[in-house]
């Protein structure tokens, strides 16, 4: 029996989580400990290692969105990952700046949803074929379905993004191999656990795929999950840990034969310092704090982020902000779009821009009380009970009750009830005025019909940094304002 031994590390959702920060007596996390560890593996191991990231590697960071993902690809270069796949915030910057990020990259990128139109032919190259020390292996990519949204202003782009379409892809790419000597089969995917748990549910075991390696949910896993043969494995997000696969390869019957894995906690207990790394960070850094470390404002104290899918500080204070600066009835800001979870006292330009990175124009139109509600309904409904990720920080004036089984009870506006005749003005940011079917059930033709639909501002990030320069901030607090019924608090 043919056996041969194979390190798989793997990292996902790195977020531009470059710095090391201190928890109780260590230092976690950081690239430089994290370029360090991979190193320490490739120099020790006399087996081959290979290192694979599986999406969402910009964004997070002020240096990433300083220079628009170009430092965070330089950063990457120097981990020399074998193979990446794309994740959704890789199309943050446009699909145009994407290509332009591809041809900085010295890594391969491997994606199998994207196509252009008028060919047929794959935007990015479907896979990748890896061969070391006589162990062929075959990465393919699969990404989530967000990629449809940022790539639907390109008419000449088309992607497909259901699980049925990606596992008859990756079914397709299998057999178009059949007569190559392949020892083991990967998928990098960025689709989130749930449903790299039903695509590897969707595949025929013939076609021998062995491995899905993921991202996108920030699933911080203690081992493996197996469906239908197939391991399925991710690393939660940032860079304060690695997924390491440690793989015994039958080369006989192209399978894994035995294996274990693990989450390596990245700090300075193991992990030594990159010092090459180090320095291009510092020096990024520096150029970043010469820039923005001008002082905003300070708030009576700290303010939380905690949790995406319920009301927040954060999220209250922006909303509010933006409410008074804009000058509409309504605000609702993505929950996702604030990616720290607090903002510290002192606020900086810097510290801004980490907690609200998305400076994207705002949209407004008119709806009336009756469209409020089916918006709310259909955005909880998602939400609940069909597998959604998005939720929204609402301005005070909107009160909203949600019952425990997903569906909206009372809304008050201005502490009154909710006149379903009433007309309203509503601002939404760029971005999720265009995926505002999906979100909330209403087409654009809908809101057209109502009337104007304007941009009434062209910088959310200028308007909350205008308003603090100028405003004492009161100490903002969960109010009741979005109102979860208990059962649903914690999900």
């Amino acid at each position: 029996m043919d056996l041969r031994r194979l390190v798989i590390l793997h990292s996902n959702d790195i977020h531009g989580d470059f710095f090391a920060k201190e928890s109780h007596d260590k230092v976690v996390g950081g690239i430089s400990m994290l370029s360090g560890y991979i190193n320490k593996v490739r120099n020790e191991e006399k087996d081959p290692v290979l290192y694979v990231i599986s999406g969402d590697m910009l964004q997070g960071s002020i240096i990433d969105q300083e220079y628009k993902g170009i430092s965070t690809i330089l950063v990457m270069n120097m981990l020399e990952p074998d193979v990446v796949t794309l994740g959704n915030h890789e199309l943050d910057y446009g699909l145009t700046h994407l290509m332009f990020l591809e041809r900085c990259a010295t890594f391969p990128i491997v994606n199998a949803n994207l196509y252009i139109r008028p060919t047929e032919s794959n935007l990015f190259e479907p896979y990748y074929i890896l061969e070391v020390d006589g162990i062929r292996i075959l990465f393919i990519g699969i990404i989530t379905e967000e990629v449809i949204a940022k790539s639907q202003s390109e008419p000449l782009i088309g992607s497909f993004i259901c699980i049925e379409d990606a596992a008859r892809e990756v079914e397709y790419i299998c057999n178009s191999y059949k007569d190559i000597d392949i020892d083991l089969t990967v998928l990098l995917t960025h689709i989130g656990f749930d449903q790299d748990l039903e695509l590897a549910g969707l595949l025929p075991k013939e076609i021998g795929v062995d491995l899905i390696i993921g991202g996108h949910s920030h699933t911080l896993m203690d081992q493996p999950s197996e469906v239908n043969d197939i391991l399925i494995a991710q690393v939660g997000t940032g860079s304060e840990q690695i997924g390491r696969f440690d793989l015994i390869i039958n080369m006989d019957t192209n399978s894994v034969h035995d294996f274990s894995w693990q989450t390596i906690p990245i700090n300075n207990e193991h992990c030594p310092y990159d010092p090459v790394m180090d320095e291009l960070l510092n020096n990024y850094q520096a150029e970043i704090d010469g820039k923005y470390n001008t002082v905003i404002c300070r708030l009576p104290r700290d303010l939380e982020h905690g949790r995406r899918f319920r009301e927040t500080e954060l999220g209250n204070l922006f909303a509010d902000i933006l409410h008074y600066q804009l000058g509409v009835d309504i605000v609702m800001l993505a929950s996702g779009s604030i990616r720290k979870t607090h903002l510290p006292r002192l606020v900086t330009r810097s510290t801004l821009m980490e907690v609200y990175p998305y400076d994207e124009a705002m949209i407004s139109f008119s709806i009336n009380g009756g469209m409020l509600r089916e918006m709310l309904s259909h955005l909880m409904r998602t939400l609940y009970h069909e597998g959604g990720r998005e939720f929204y920080q609402w301005n005070r004036d909107l009160r909203v009750e949600v019952l425990a089984d997903g569906t909206v009870g009372e809304i008050r506006m201005k502490d009154e009830p909710l006149d379903p005749a009433a007309d309203y003005r509503m601002a939404l940011q760029e971005y999720h005025y265009g995926i505002i079917a999906d979100t909330f059930g209403l087409s654009h033709e809908d809101l057209s019909d109502k009337g104007r639909v304007r941009v009434v501002s062209t910088s959310s990030q200028d308007n909350i940094i205008e308003y603090m320069k100028k405003n004492k901030i009161p100490s903002s607090s969960r109010d009741g304002r979005i109102s979860l019924s208990t059962e649903l608090q914690d999900r």
